[in-house]
């Protein structure tokens, strides 16, 4: 970062209707920085001659907590959490301009709301009104963001530790899901068995709203209306993870209702398990990030082809794009504190190489909707599977591993 200040706010608290506020989840860069848990904070990280970070905080307030429960408060915050000075978060406006007073930058996320960036301006004005008395404000507004991305991406021993944690709590959901699922359930039925596994083994919340979609409803990618009733015959498709002391797991499984794959769902399966096979293959350190999605779509398309969905040459289906009509998204995601983290994809018109310490999603999928020369038998199929990898020193680890994700494993599971 070199000389500069750079100013990162918590997520604010959100009004859901009337005095009902919706359950608060920290900002995830913020909360990567300093640990702090509580609204209403801002970190100030000073670079240069004299490094130090401040924290400003809510005061303890006697009365709030009563209603609310326990506030740091500067002091107590400060000494928990090792900043080198905390101020309480009503003297922010008159301590940040000081702290900017001669900084050539200004580090921040500028553009994430117009409340914030309004504030940032304030700041910025104050010191050039200063001017006359030989005091400059910065000339640079930098995106902190971009710094702190990168250090995001690569995850350390003990990220990793609770993205382990995570990713095992999401495994022993879907296998519960599996165990309780029956036709003529309702799909918020199952849903439920998911979230008393999560909130049962210390995870606060889902990582992002779950997907429980039966038949038809699997071929929508982002169903969660989750309340229609299982089939016999059909199969489940549950797209869930919980999110584990700020941290995210992404886990997906495709089953059937009644514990046993039909013969078209098997032939389906089998190719979308090939494909996850082929791009997990490629989940290693040099390789781009792009390989396990090549991968992926190769081993589709053939099967494409081989089960009578497609007609023509694997490689002129590809290059037309003919095949996205049944694979429509990408084979992964970069996973951490956001269920779709941060970290950039491409560097200079390239994608990037894999590292270790990197965690990523392996999710290829198949949707199969009723249409003209789609074999009838096919119809509203629709299965992904999806594991969480971490790159390792050589190849990887699949974090997800836990849940069922053979037929016959499956099925097994299905049977107890």
């Amino acid at each position: 970062m070199g000389r500069g200040v750079a100013v990162i706010c918590t997520a604010p608290e959100r009004l859901r209707n009337r005095d009902a506020h919706y359950p608060y989840r920290f900002d995830s860069y913020f909360h990567y920085l300093t640990g702090f848990p509580e609204p209403e904070a801002v970190l100030v990280l000073v670079a240069g001659d004299e490094v130090k970070s401040l924290l400003f905080c809510r005061e303890r307030n006697e009365e709030r907590e009563i209603w609310d429960g326990y506030r740091y408060g500067p002091e107590a915050a400060r000494a928990a959490f090792g900043f080198d000075e905390a101020y309480p978060v009503a003297k922010l406006d008159e301590v940040l301009p000081k702290l900017l007073a001669d900084q050539p930058a200004m580090f921040c996320d500028v553009g994430e709301n117009s409340e914030w960036d309004a504030r940032l301006i304030q700041w910025l004005n104050a010191v050039r009104a200063q001017a006359r008395a030989g005091i400059s404000a910065p000339s640079e507004i930098r995106d902190v963001r971009k710094l702190l991305d990168e250090m995001r991406l690569i995850k350390d021993i003990h990220e990793l530790e609770i993205m382990h944690r995570a990713a095992h709590i999401s495994a022993n959901a879907h296998r519960r899901a599996m165990r309780h699922t029956r036709p003529g359930l309702y799909e918020y039925q199952v849903e439920a068995e998911l979230l008393h596994e999560f909130r049962s083994h210390g995870a606060q919340a889902p990582a992002y709203t779950p997907i429980v979609a039966g038949g038809a409803n699997a071929c929508v990618l982002h169903y969660v209306s989750n309340d229609a009733q299982l089939k016999d015959g059909d199969l489940l498709l549950i797209d869930a993870g919980c999110e584990l002391d700020g941290y995210a797991s992404d886990l997906t499984r495709t089953f059937p209702v009644n514990g046993r794959f039909s013969a078209p769902q098997r032939d389906v399966y089998e190719l979308v398990l090939a494909a996850q096979a082929a791009a997990i293959a490629k989940v290693r350190p040099g390789n781009a990030w792009h390989d396990p999605h090549e991968a992926a779509v190769k081993v589709l398309v053939r099967g494409f082809v081989d089960l009578g969905l497609l007609q023509g040459s694997v490689d002129g289906l590809i290059e037309s794009g003919e095949f996205r009509k049944f694979y429509m998204h990408r084979t992964g995601h970069w996973l951490g504190m956001d269920v779709h983290d941060c970290g950039e994809y491409k560097r200079d018109g390239r994608w990037r190489a894999l590292a270790a310490g990197m965690v990523l999603t392996v999710e290829p999928g198949t949707y199969i909707r009723p249409g003209e020369g789609v074999p009838e038998n096919f119809w509203n199929i629709g299965i992904r599977i999806e594991d969480d990898v971490v790159v390792g020193t050589d190849g990887c680890e699949i974090i997800t591993a836990h849940a069922p994700k053979t037929v016959a494993d499956i099925e097994a599971a299905m049977k107890k």
